[in-house]
């Protein structure tokens, strides 16, 4: 199916392009979530008058997703969970953990968002995470947990 894209997509392209997926992965997600549309004459018509209006959005998500990542650089997120004598938690520190902490400190930033290509942090250290705000914005962020004896 063709599509015409109403956003950048990681992967996939930029705003207009127009280009060929598989049908499911355009009714079941990209449509519904409005970031794509089926690549009709009109549809192209339409997006035509409307792209001016498409970039000046997508330039505001970009300007607002670099402002909060300005704030998360020098943050160090301080967390602290049940731990062992050998510095091993009684659980882990997940992606849902971390975005929650977010949230107390005021980001508005989804579990979705949080990046762990080490997984789940199942000891006492500071590790690195990434959180990414937006398709071209990816910010490092250092995690502290710390250890509570049980």
């Amino acid at each position: 199916m063709q599509i015409i894209l109403l956003e950048k997509v990681l992967n996939l392209g930029n705003l207009g392009d127009i280009v060929k997926v598989k049908d499911g992965y355009a009714r079941n997600f990209l449509i519904p979530k409005g970031k794509a549309r089926r690549a009709t004459e009109t549809a192209k018509a339409e997006f035509e008058a409307r792209r001016a209006e498409l970039e000046k959005q997508a330039a505001e998500k970009l300007a607002t997703a670099q402002a909060v990542a300005a704030k998360l650089t020098d943050l160090t997120l301080q967390l602290s969970q049940k731990a062992g004598v050998d510095g091993r938690l009684f659980g882990s520190v997940t992606n849902a953990d971390i975005a929650d902490a977010l949230k107390a400190q005021g980001f508005d930033v989804l579990k979705a968002q949080v990046r762990m290509p080490e997984g789940p942090i199942k000891t006492v250290s500071a590790t690195t995470v990434q959180v990414a705000l937006h398709t071209d914005v990816v910010v490092d962020l250092s995690v502290e947990v710390a250890g509570e004896q049980a």
